[in-house]
Formats: structure tokens, C-alpha cells, sequence
């Protein structure tokens, strides 16, 4: 299957318009600690025997609270990283308007262990280093190890409160809606979220849907588990 087109237009407008990373890490990241999370306050209270309220209120509590915490964190590291981009982006102009020759010989460097040599490798430094936003570029990535497409830190803290909001109301939906056995239905609900995350999360892996959703459900499990265990211990 072909993931993508490979006529000269396609390969043009995707390689100047890359997407970037996306939102896969954000809402792969809040979904599951929300999911976690919320149903670990779920746990850990009706193992202590507290009411149906005392569990819907602090896990609403947790959700919101929580949630915009996970984002603003988010933010502000994804921030950060935009920060330091540009930070070296200056230090680059920099050494390239005082240092030219040094800078050169970085961008000789870098095209040399792509695998260029001879005439072949002059001419494409020549070329890179005529144009200064390319120069740039290239040493952002071949310098520092960073991709030519910056991240967004708004879109990665909506990203991941969204899913940190509708994974995290999933334990606690029982215990709203009032039915019997809410617990034992907010854990089989939690383990299926934690499922389906794991099973999403590998179509964009190379491990199988089901193993991909298995360890998820493991780590999710576990923590749950933990919760239950330290709840127990202060009932009564």
C-alpha cells in the first residue's frame, strides 16, 4: 500500500509544506493519563468504601484541574522547544556573518557524511551556502538534530486537554449516570479506553494492534491496580 503520491507535484508540495509531527504524541500522551489518572482517583476511593459522590466530585475535580495542568505543561515545554529553536537559529546567523569559513566547512561536513564527495560535494556546498535560509537550515538539522517544521505549542496543549477530557470522563460515566456496579463497570470501560488507545496508537507503529493495545492496557492496569491496593488500605 502506498502511504503517499510520488508524482513530481505531490513530491513538491509535501516536501515544501511539511506536516510536521502532528498531535499523535499529545493525545496519545493526555488520553492516557487521563484515563489513568481519573480512574486511579476512582479506585483508590472505592477502595477506601466512599460514596458514588465523594468519587464523582473528585474525579470531576481531577478532569478539569488535571487536565489543564497536563496542557499548560505541555505548552510550556512545546514552548520551549520553539524557544530553543530560535535561540540556535540566532547563534547560527551569528557564527555565519563572523565565521563564514567555519560555518562552510560544517555544512562540507554534515554533506560528507550523507555520502557526497569529489565535485559533487563542493558544488552542493557552494550551492547551501548561497542561499542563507538553506544554510540555516541545514545546520538546525544536520548541527542539532532539529526538523525543519516547528512544533505548535497551542495545538499540542488543545490536543492533549481534549484527550485528557473524554478519556478521563470515561471511568467516571457509571458513577454519573448512577447504575448498579458502577465500579466494576468503570474498570471494564477504563481497560477498554486503555485498549483502544494502545491499538490506535499502532497504526502509526510497526507492532501489532493487539500487542500495541495490550501493553497499554498493562501500564494502564498497573496503575489502577496501585490505586485500588493503597484505597484499600483506609477502608473503614
Amino acid at each position: 500500500m502506498t502511504e503517499h503520491g510520488h508524482s513530481a507535484e505531490e513530491v513538491r508540495d509535501r516536501i515544501g509544506a511539511p506536516p510536521g509531527r502532528g498531535v499523535l504524541r499529545d493525545v496519545v500522551y493526555g488520553g492516557i493519563d487521563g484515563s489513568v489518572t481519573t480512574f486511579a482517583i476512582v479506585a483508590g476511593v472505592a477502595g477506601a468504601g466512599l460514596s458514588s459522590f465523594v468519587i464523582v466530585a473528585l474525579g470531576l475535580a481531577n478532569v478539569l484541574a488535571d487536565g489543564f495542568s497536563m496542557a499548560a505543561g505541555n505548552y510550556s515545554g512545546t514552548k520551549a522547544e520553539v524557544d530553543n529553536i530560535k535561540r540556535l537559529r540566532q547563534v547560527e546567523e551569528r557564527h555565519i556573518a563572523h565565521h563564514p569559513d567555519g560555518e562552510r566547512l560544517e555544512v562540507r561536513e554534515i554533506l560528507a557524511q550523507k555520502g557526497l564527495s569529489g565535485q559533487v560535494l563542493e558544488d552542493a556546498t557552494d550551492a547551501i551556502t548561497a542561499d542563507r535560509e538553506n544554510w540555516i537550515g541545514l545546520m538546525l538539522e544536520g548541527e542539532y538534530g532539529l526538523g525543519g517544521v516547528d512544533p505548535h505549542p497551542m495545538r499540542a496543549a488543545v490536543a492533549t486537554f481534549v484527550a485528557f477530557l473524554v478519556a478521563g470522563m470515561v471511568p467516571l460515566m457509571p458513577f454519573v449516570i448512577g447504575i448498579e456496579n458502577a465500579f466494576a463497570w468503570s474498570a471494564w470501560m477504563t481497560m477498554a479506553v486503555f485498549f483502544a488507545i494502545g491499538a490506535m496508537k499502532s497504526r502509526w507503529s510497526l507492532s501489532a494492534w493487539w500487542k500495541s493495545g495490550l501493553e497499554t492496557l498493562a501500564i494502564g492496569g498497573v496503575a489502577a491496580g496501585i490505586a485500588y491496593f493503597v484505597g484499600t488500605l483506609f477502608h473503614g
